[in-house]
């Protein structure tokens, strides 16, 4: 990633929460300790941020503190072939008049695309969804209500009485953090009270996750895997985790990512 790639990260992070640490950083930008002590020391220098033990804080700390994780416009980018595969077989499973729940994700995103000649009810917490399906489909689109936050570009709220509780899902499709033997992982305790609210709406619980996600972790369960219907991956998968999952008794489809991705594809035929 470049070096003014990694700045514009490092300066959204510590506008969202009131400290960022090295580590988070790294993770964020995928980058090395190191690099990301350089970066913090540089934008100190530059007085964008302050440093902090072990991490940075914002010159003028946020008023309202966001979610953890990476940004949906840094995580867009990532692993988009994988993601594109994904969404294709999410959307195969999906019949025309269903009802069903896209929680906000740039894994569950790529949908949007596969949706267009789709009739569905959706129901989604996420802008770019909501936008996508109405300007380019005729699907019937519901949209959460709540705080929108703009990093992850999802709505979320914390309520019980919201208007969550009055949709049906034949099912639910979802990205996550991380997936390991004790189920679907996530970074924030916001999106895990929303998303367990998503998910008791729902028959079946689809988990759109490529490969590098079995690798994953996070302190924070979601559901167990006994909740999963399905997870759709990438050729990726080691056999470990295929076998994890097959114990569970979770349906398991992999994508083929040897297509290319959408832009490739537009550009080939061009």
């Amino acid at each position: 990633m470049h070096e003014k790639e990694r700045h514009r990260i490092i300066l959204s992070a510590v506008q969202d929460k009131p400290v960022v640490t090295v580590p988070e950083l790294v993770e964020l930008t995928d980058s090395s300790e190191a690099t990301i002590r350089r970066d913090i020391a540089a934008l100190h220098v530059q007085k964008r941020l302050r440093r902090v033990r072990g991490g940075a804080e914002a010159i003028n700390p946020p008023q309202f503190v966001g979610l953890a994780g990476r940004p949906f416009r840094v995580n867009e980018g990532l692993h988009a072939r994988q993601k594109q595969a994904i969404a294709k077989e999410a959307v195969a499973l999906c019949q025309d008049g269903e009802p069903i729940i896209i929680n906000g994700g740039t894994t569950t995103f790529q949908m949007v695309h596969f949706l267009a000649n789709r009739r569905m009810q959706v129901f989604t917490n996420s802008f770019p969804i909501a936008e996508h399906l109405l300007k380019h489909s005729k699907n019937t689109v519901m949209l959460s209500g709540g705080t929108i936050y703009r990093e992850q570009n999802i709505i979320l709220s914390p309520f019980d009485n919201d208007v969550t509780r009055n949709f049906y899902a034949r099912r639910m499709f979802m990205g996550a953090q991380g997936l390991g033997p004790l189920g679907l992982m996530e970074g924030d305790p916001l999106l895990i009270q929303a998303e367990q609210k998503l998910i008791d709406q729902a028959d079946e619980l689809v988990v759109l996750i490529d490969s590098s996600k079995f690798h994953k972790r996070s302190s924070l369960i979601l559901c167990g895997l006994k909740r999963i219907t399905t997870v759709i991956t990438d050729s990726g998968i080691e056999d470990r985790h295929v076998r994890m999952l097959e114990d569970a008794g979770v349906h398991l489809v992999v994508a083929d990512t040897r297509s290319g991705t959408l832009e490739e594809n537009a550009s080939s035929s061009a």
